[in-house]
């Protein structure tokens, strides 16, 4: 599989609804979007209620990434607004199983996103409550940031204790300075969705971009 997701938080929120129509008509296979709370990360987002506004427009799936300190209020919230995926941090929250749960009960499918600096292997006690697993390749909380070369590495293990632990094809997500420069070799790695914002938005041709993304490496 090989899917792109571009973030809406490189858009033009002044006419978000053309911006989203228009990357899906050039192939994106999902919407990324990053809830941002300014506490867990120093950057401040949007909410649910942009959610449930993307959710009427848009025609692919809606990818909620929580980079918040209250996950257990609002992973319920963004799957009922419309999300057909939550994520949230693995770091922010003593009660991951608890929310996993209730994310799925609310009508969404679970994931967890792991920072740069956590290993894959927390994972371990709650596998079977995952659908997704979110790689950060940068450091959360801004857009356009440096890729990290070593998130490479940790896509490939990542997939391996997946595969080693689950009978379940649990989706790898990777996000924070994706380009044409490293979309291949992530894939290669094992991942199946790639997030990329800036890369994505910025370009004068959304189908050229989002079609280099999923080209094989040069």
């Amino acid at each position: 599989m090989k899917a792109i997701a571009p973030s809406i938080l490189s858009a033009d929120f002044t006419r978000l609804g053309e911006e989203l129509r228009a990357m899906e008509k050039a192939g994106a296979d999902y919407h990324h979007l990053d809830v941002m709370d300014g506490h867990f990360v120093p950057n401040l987002t949007f909410g649910p209620l942009v959610v449930e506004a993307a959710r009427r427009i848009s025609a692919i799936n809606l990818d909620v990434h929580l980079m918040i300190a209250d996950p257990m209020t609002y992973g319920p919230i963004c799957a009922r607004a419309g999300a057909d995926f939550v994520t949230f941090h693995y770091e922010a929250t003593p009660h991951v199983h608890r929310v996993l749960t209730h994310i799925r009960e609310a009508g969404a499918g679970s994931g967890l996103s792991l920072t740069p600096s956590t290993p894959v292997e927390v994972l371990g006690p709650v596998i079977n409550y995952l659908d997704m697993v979110l790689i950060m390749s940068v450091n959360p909380g801004f857009g356009g940031q440096t890729f990290i070369p070593e998130s490479v590495d940790k896509v490939s293990r990542l997939r391996k204790f997946l595969t080693a632990n689950s009978d379940r094809h649990i989706l790898i997500e990777v996000d924070g300075g994706v380009t044409d420069k490293n979309a291949a070799e992530l894939f290669e790695a094992g991942a199946d969705i790639l997030v990329s914002g800036s890369y994505l938005y910025g370009a004068p041709d959304y189908g050229a971009a989002l079609a280099s993304l999923k080209a094989p490496r040069r």
